[in-house]
Formats: structure tokens, C-alpha cells, sequence
């Protein structure tokens, strides 16, 4: 059986007051069956192994030097931020992410609306990439109701099965997903001119962001 796995993660909120989010991110890693990544799972937990960490690679934490990396040097944090971006850029995977800037979509209804369009979209526009598939199974936490209900809405047309839980830890490309929204997230902020935390600039300078980003190119969807 030909299965499609989507592992999804979101930056942001569908709040519109003044303590709410500007940008609203979706990310999505799609792992086809056919195609094997074990030897690059393999190397990435080695390479984790090898840095004493256990847990999640969680981007934005890493970055912002808070959490599980509040402690760290910003070598450690490079080496866990690298382990995870060579494992995406080696692994067989797609990656895309829609990003919603609410300056210019200020209601609920019109996220909802903008975010459905970009999906059946995308959806629309590699209709022969999904249709080959028997299954499609999409790892979402369901961490907002609301993205929960576009997801059933765009897909509903598919065999699909939504898992929502499951070991973040053990799922790297869910942890793929959100290193995603973050790094995706960053180039649209510079390339808007919208405000960029010093821990971001400082860590993304020290990066190179462009040239990852460009790496990262040829697995767009």
C-alpha cells in the first residue's frame, strides 16, 4: 500500500487584538512510503546521541535561547540546529508553508478563508502527486481547533486518518514542520522589514539563513 505522511505544525494564532500574532504560519513535511529514510534517521539520532540530547528539537527555543537550550552555548544550540537541517535537506521529503500576514487579513473568517484557499491549492495543483497515493495519513496535535477543522475540510475529498497522538520526540519530521515555521517565518519577516528579535538576528547571522534557505529550494511543493 502506497502511503503519504503529512507531519504539520503552525506558528502563531487566530486572534486578531492587539496580543495577537502578526503572522500565521503553516508548515508541512510530506514523507512519501516509497521513499526510505531510515539511513537519515539513523545518522540524525547518532548525531543527537553523540550531543547528550533526547528530546524534541524545538526551533523557536533553540533560537530564542529559552527552555530545554536556556542553558546552552550558542555552539550547542548551532550543532542541534545543523543536525536537524542536514537530516531535512538529505531526507526524500516535500516541504511548503503558507504564511498569512494578519495586517492584511484582520478577521477570523478571512484566515480561515485565505489558509483553505492556499491549501486546496496546493492540493489542486499536484492532484496526481495525491491521487497515486492509497492512503494519506496526517500527523497534526491538534493544537488549534480551528486548523484542525481546515485539514478535515481540504483533505476530505481522500483516504485519509488524522494522528494526533503521538512521540514529537520520536517523529522527526514533525520536528521538521517546526523548524519550518520558524526559519520560514524569519525570511518573511526580513524580507518585509518586520521586527526580529536580537537572538534571532544574532543566531540566523552566524547561520547564513540565505544559503540554508537555498538549499532547502529543490524540496519545495
Amino acid at each position: 500500500m502506497k502511503e503519504l505522511n503529512i507531519f504539520i505544525d503552525e506558528s502563531g494564532d487566530f486572534g486578531v487584538n492587539d496580543n495577537a500574532s502578526d503572522l500565521y504560519v503553516v508548515s508541512i513535511v510530506f514523507h512519501s512510503s516509497l521513499n526510505n529514510i531510515e539511513p537519515f534517521l539513523n545518522a540524525l539520532n547518532k548525531r543527537l546521541n553523540k550531543l547528550q540530547f533526547t528530546k524534541m528539537i524545538h526551533t523557536a527555543d533553540l533560537i530564542r535561547h529559552k527552555g530545554d537550550y536556556k542553558d546552552l552555548s550558542i555552539n550547542q544550540r548551532q550543532s542541534l540546529f545543523n543536525s536537524l537541517f542536514v537530516f531535512t535537506k538529505r531526507s526524500p521529503i516535500k516541504l511548503k508553508s503558507i504564511i498569512v500576514n494578519k495586517k492584511y487579513t484582520d478577521t477570523y473568517k478571512l484566515l480561515k478563508k485565505q489558509l483553505t484557499t492556499e491549501l486546496n491549492k496546493s492540493i489542486s495543483n499536484n492532484l496526481k502527486y495525491f491521487q497515486k497515493f492509497d492512503k494519506i495519513i496526517v500527523y497534526y496535535d491538534n493544537g488549534q481547533a480551528q486548523l484542525t477543522s481546515i485539514l478535515e475540510d481540504v483533505f476530505k475529498g481522500f483516504n485519509i486518518s488524522f494522528i494526533n497522538d503521538f512521540d514529537k520526540t520520536k517523529e522527526k519530521l514533525f520536528q521538521v514542520a517546526d523548524m519550518l515555521t520558524f526559519i520560514d517565518k524569519y525570511d518573511y519577516k526580513f524580507k518585509h522589514k518586520l521586527y526580529i528579535s536580537k537572538n534571532e538576528k544574532i543566531f540566523f547571522e552566524i547561520m547564513e539563513i540565505r544559503k540554508l534557505l537555498k538549499e532547502l529550494k529543490s524540496k519545495r511543493f
